[in-house]
């Protein structure tokens, strides 16, 4: 009796080391960078999902109350996800999102110009670039936080896989208040850099975030990073990203009837740390998105770049794009981000690949940018 108990013991442990990574795959989970065996695996397992034409620009783009009995703010439950982003996370808990954590590009398009009145063009380019590297494209499904997955050679084990979170694309160094991906967790409010963020609104904004302190603190993120991350790398997409991430508070947590374009400590610490829009709060007057980029890079120029041996080895990269060459930043995206996290897709993904690709185009169909096709057309 006693050895047949053991005996239904082991297998049932036999079982749970050795089930199939394919059975709890959650179908938002990306499929980047996962081999030929794990796709052939995984991909029949999920609900296959043909991509819907994302939404157009808002009817009325004005400013307007988003604070609203419609969308109150609500804690998180068990499962729920947030991540890197305070404004996604601001969306889901308030329920403009999915308060799952987990959304369509089309939901997450449709939140941030409705919420934030982000700029059509600029939501729909981030959402699709978001959504090929850290989306589940065979679902269409994408979720806004979740554990850290970091590109290279060797693929993570399913069980690894995250959201909004491929480290050196959207998440990134020198982020105003993530800690760098070299020191451990990189999607988490860091209490210390979130310091530092009220020091320089206070120290050079009066007590707002303005955009003086967008360009001090800025080049105080990257300058750290320099001097205490050996692996820091400051290279495209992240090197655009970055100076946006700077940018979109002002942008986008300002109250948008109010004409001086800076963020009180006070409701910085609502969006950062509460994910939670400030009571009676207006979306901004009109569409908008990133805007203020190009200026926060002025008062620091650097060159996109990384530390290639050790701290304080900063070495410019010329194969980046920078804000010189912006549409070197889709084609190194399509041919060297995308390439090379889906190397051989088949089938479904294929498609789903070549449809969203697409999407992301047409986002910036007036660039004067040439259309790659990597995956070849339908």
């Amino acid at each position: 009796m006693l050895s047949n108990t053991f005996y239904t013991i082991f297998t049932l442990i036999s079982a749970i080391i050795h089930v199939s990574p394919s059975l709890a795959f959650p179908s938002y989970g990306s499929l980047a960078s996962l081999s030929e065996r794990e796709l052939a695996e995984i991909v029949p397992r999920l609900q296959s999902t043909n991509p819907p034409k994302p939404p157009g620009p808002l009817k009325f783009n004005g400013t307007k109350l988003v604070h609203d009995s419609a969308h109150p703010w609500k804690p998180l439950e068990r499962d729920d996800i947030r991540g890197p982003c305070p404004g996604l996370n601001t969306l889901a808990s308030h329920g403009y999102l999915p308060r799952s954590g987990v959304a369509t590009p089309s939901q997450i398009i449709n939140a941030v110009q409705e919420a934030f009145n982000m700029d059509s063009g600029t939501a729909r380019f981030v959402t699709y670039a978001a959504h090929l590297v850290d989306g589940n494209l065979v679902t269409d499904l994408l979720s806004i936080g979740g554990k850290t997955r970091k590109t290279g050679p060797d693929p993570p084990a399913p069980a690894s896989v995250g959201g909004l979170n491929t480290h050196a694309v959207f998440e990134g160094d020198s982020s105003m208040t993530r800690a760098d991906f070299f020191f451990g967790d990189n999607h988490s409010l860091n209490e210390t850099l979130f310091k530092q963020f009220i020091d320089f609104s206070n120290r050079f904004g009066g007590g707002f975030y303005n955009l003086t302190v967008a360009q001090e603190l800025r080049h105080q993120r990257v300058q750290e990073s320099i001097a205490t991350n050996p692996t820091f790398d400051f290279t495209a997409p992240r090197f655009f990203t970055a100076f946006a991430e700077s940018s979109f508070p002002i942008e986008f947590f300002v109250d948008g009837r109010n004409p001086v374009r800076g963020l009180s400590t006070v409701n910085a610490t609502l969006f950062f740390r509460d994910s939670k829009f400030p009571v009676d709060f207006f979306r901004a007057a009109a569409p908008t998105g990133g805007s203020l980029a190009l200026d926060i890079f002025a008062a620091y120029p650097i060159a996109a770049g990384k530390n290639v041996n050790g701290i304080n080895t900063y070495t410019p990269d010329p194969t980046s794009a920078d804000f010189d060459k912006q549409c070197l930043l889709y084609t190194n995206f399509v041919t060297k981000t995308v390439g090379g996290l889906y190397p051989k897709p088949t089938g479904v993904l294929r498609r789903n690949l070549i449809i969203n690709l697409g999407f992301l185009f047409d986002a910036i169909e007036d660039s004067g940018c040439t259309e790659l096709f990597p995956y070849g057309k339908l």
